[in-house]
């Protein structure tokens, strides 16, 4: 290799230009990375704001219509610019070719046309926000949201053109798969983490045309009044419901399977120790991408559908838990007996587990046709959400974050930041989220801008909650771009992990690895090989 081979992927090509341009998936990965946390700012902006709101009861400072618009966009942000891309487009987009050995994804003018999508589509949300924010609640129902006033086309306009990015990431990703991987890596070879990316990209490309046509049959209905969502006309307004939860339910999954993906790879690797029942592992993701599919009527048991068809979606609902559980069992078991290391990412993974098994359990009970009638549209249900998206997505992409910060900018962080970073999340999140299990249990209809005053203790806690939370990300914030620009120089496998994207210079060079990728080893094979001073070795 010539020495400009050896230059890594920040630099080998200096200036703004390069970066517009650039066919390089890592490039591509960390301008993704920047628009998600961009818009995880916007989306939690939004909800400190709600939050300030609801410590009393009636006005504190905003009206209700701007509060409608405010738990809007915070959902609709949240949603489609940040947790559906993150770890796909962005991590995913880094690490997939660097785990399978490849030089680069199967198409890199699509993964560049997908990024342009996003910034298209950001923008068209975005501008939704200065011409009248939409005030619909992130789910568009109509028949509300076919007569507001508010930039409801332009809003999902942008969610439209955020599906074609989406769907080019996917179909990106399974050609890859297909495709690029190196000499001698089998599918039960490949490490669980593009398992995962599998399967949600198998998701995506069917899922999300889905959401597409809802969408553009939404913006012809408000514009041109077309009446397929409207009964005075013989439409039907809970048509958009199956329309809508066909697609949304599956894409829970496409932010979910990702990071389920990450802790297995976490799991692992700060056990030190072989995954247990990795076939059971990587089948469980495409179960549960199937399965996504048939459940999505347990969004709608007081909808006015039938009784046999909510007596089914309940089944599958309960059904579908258990490849989930499949993968919480293995993930403890291969804890047993090991080495564990309690490093920050360690620390993320076990965030995930104790937070998506409350999310995953609240999940199976909202799923009872009797316990949802109670619970349905009440904080029980915003707590479930949160414990599901945010305890299992969020907090499995910053674990993903956490563990490749090194090999994406060649930079380590403040560890001791970190674990306070994490402690802070973990208590804050379950001082906003857990609190509300009890106001919807009590009867606390979910998106009100007022409430009762019996309320008022638990919706301050919850509110105290999200301070600590915003901390926690306040801190994290701070060291990570602190890291780079004065973090001490990270080794090229600082965690002791045996699958690829380790086995190359941190960041990597250019072409991902310098010469031929030998794949002689299992990903975690840890019972006979193990890495010191980045050199990995048989035991």
């Amino acid at each position: 290799m010539s020495s400009s081979a050896s230059v890594n992927y920040l630099n080998e090509f200096k200036g703004i230009k390069s970066w517009l341009f650039t066919l390089d998936h890592k490039r591509i990965g960390v301008m993704y990375l920047f628009g998600v946390m961009i818009s995880f700012l916007l989306g939690g902006v939004f909800a400190v704001v709600i939050r300030l709101e609801l410590l009393n009861p009636g006005m504190d400072f905003i009206t209700a219509d701007t509060y409608n618009q405010m738990f809007t966009l915070h959902g609709a942000v949240m949603i489609f610019l940040f947790i559906i891309p993150a770890i796909p487009a962005a991590l995913g987009n880094f690490v997939l070719p660097l785990m399978i050995g490849a030089k680069d994804v199967a198409f890199p003018r699509l993964n560049l046309a997908s990024w342009y999508i996003y910034v298209i589509g950001a923008v068209f949300a975005l501008y939704s926000i200065v011409a009248g924010a939409v005030d619909t609640g992130w789910t568009f129902y109509a028949p509300y949201s076919t007569t507001t006033s508010t930039s409801v086309i332009s809003m999902t306009l942008g969610a439209f053109t955020l599906g074609f990015s989406s769907i080019f990431t996917g179909v990106n990703f399974i050609a890859t798969v297909h495709k690029l991987r190196t000499p001698g890596m089998t599918w039960f070879k490949m490490p669980l983490m593009v398992w995962a990316l599998y399967a949600t990209a198998v998701i995506q490309i069917l899922a999300t045309p889905v959401l597409g046509i809802t969408l553009v049959l939404l913006i012809l209905e408000r514009a041109f009044g077309i009446g397929i969502f409207d009964a005075a006309m013989g439409g039907d307004p809970v048509l958009f419901q199956h329309f809508f939860w066909f697609y949304s339910h599956p894409a829970v999954y496409i932010m979910v399977l990702p990071g389920m993906g990450i802790i297995s790879e976490l799991i692992a690797t700060f056990s030190q120790k072989k995954i247990f029942g990795y076939k059971l592992i990587a089948y469980s993701s495409m179960a549960i991408a199937l399965i996504s599919f048939l459940v999505w009527g347990h969004h709608m048991f007081t909808s006015g559908q039938s009784e046999l068809a909510s007596v089914v979606f309940s089944f599958l609902t309960f059904f579908v838990g258990i490849p989930s559980g499949v993968k919480m069992f293995n993930w403890m078991a291969t804890m047993y007996k090991g080495r564990i290391k309690l490093d920050s990412p360690m620390l993320w993974a076990m965030s995930f587990m104790f937070l998506f098994a409350i999310g995953g359990f609240t999940g199976i009970m909202l799923g009872a046709i009797s316990i949802d009638i109670h619970m349905h549209d009440t904080y029980f249900v915003v707590a479930h959400f949160h414990y599901t998206m945010m305890g299992g997505t969020v907090i499995a992409f910053f674990g993903g974050l956490h563990y490749w910060w090194p090999k994406i900018w060649g930079r380590m962080y403040n560890e001791t930041l970190a674990k306070i970073s994490v402690f802070l999340v973990f208590i804050g999140f379950n001082m906003t989220f857990f609190t509300q299990f009890f106001l919807g249990s009590q009867g606390m209809p979910r998106r009100y801008y007022n409430y009762l005053d019996k309320f008022q203790p638990l919706h301050a806690f919850s509110s105290y909650g999200s301070w600590v939370l915003a901390a926690g990300f306040v801190l994290m914030a701070y060291y990570l771009i602190h890291s780079l620009y004065k973090g001490e120089k990270a080794p090229n496998n600082p965690w002791g992990a045996l699958s690829l994207e380790w086995q190359t210079q941190s960041p990597p060079v250019h072409h991902n690895f310098e010469g031929e990728v030998v794949l002689d080893h299992d990903p975690y094979d840890y019972d006979t090989r193990m890495v010191i001073d980045d050199k990995l070795i048989k035991k």
